[in-house]
């Protein structure tokens, strides 16, 4: 389940150059004015193939261009392209400027499935910077979770996965019901999905995780305990974006 992901480690590229990565492969481009990179299902047809199976996901469905000093995302195709911040971009709008960094586009496809092409824009030190220090900025704390936790705990956190504006947990009864889908055979059911994300939750408390217990956060409780837990986890990038892939049942 370790899936590679923009987010956690990013290839030493050129000042300015753009990586994109989705489930079928990864390019990048240097930052040649005019230069453009096209996305889609037509595999034959496009530098990244996204959704290759899915007929909503239009065969040319974006372009990354360089221009001005800076990469634009552009709409080719019938569906909107979905920003961080629940930007959507549409077909015919203006491109959209990419700043220095990361940032995840998603296309909405059938039945709900939401497909992810991952961008990173090289800055001035190429995507990796030099320390100003002595002593080396250490990395997030990945936390150690089981397969069954992880796939758990991504039906749960799906939406802070989407980059979604304000998003909380799934319920409980949702989470069952997904995971009694994607394993018939697992016996899962409300009660185990209570019992292991209060075992996640207890382990991380103790391990200094502030928020993830009810004394610690008051009354009434709420989701406030679990929205703690996922936003830990999205911001040490034990879960990332490409974990989404885990909730496509298998053909």
């Amino acid at each position: 389940m370790n899936t590679e992901s923009l987010a956690r480690d990013v290839p030493r590229a050129a000042p300015g150059a753009v990586v994109a990565l989705a489930l079928s492969g990864k390019i990048s481009a240097n930052p040649v004015e005019g230069r453009s990179v096209r996305f889609g299902r037509n595999r034959p047809d496009v530098d990244l193939c996204v959704g290759e199976t899915d007929l909503r996901v239009s065969r040319r469905h974006g372009l990354l261009t360089r221009r001005a000093g800076r990469w634009w995302v552009t709409n080719t195709g019938r569906l909107p392209i979905r920003l961080p911040r629940t930007r959507w971009l549409f077909r015919d709008e203006e491109p959209v400027p990419l700043d220095n960094g990361y940032t995840p586009l998603f296309i909405r496809g059938s039945h709900d499935r939401e497909h992810l092409l991952e961008l990173y824009v090289a800055g001035e030190d190429g995507g990796h910077p030099s320390a100003h220090h002595a002593t080396a900025t250490q990395p997030p704390k990945r936390w150690r979770l089981t397969p069954d936790e992880h796939l758990l705990l991504v039906v749960l956190g799906q939406r802070y996965l989407l980059h979604e504006a304000n998003p909380q947990p799934v319920s409980r009864q949702h989470v069952a019901e997904v995971l009694n889908e994607l394993q018939p055979h697992a016996g899962w059911g409300v009660k185990r999905v209570e019992h292991m994300v209060a075992d996640v939750r207890a382990r991380l408390s103790a391990a200094g995780v502030h928020g993830l217990l009810r004394e610690e956060v008051g009354e009434p409780v709420g989701n406030a305990l679990n929205d703690n837990l996922l936003r830990e986890l999205v911001l040490s990038t034990t879960l990332v974006p490409p974990d989404l892939a885990l909730l496509d049942p298998l053909p």
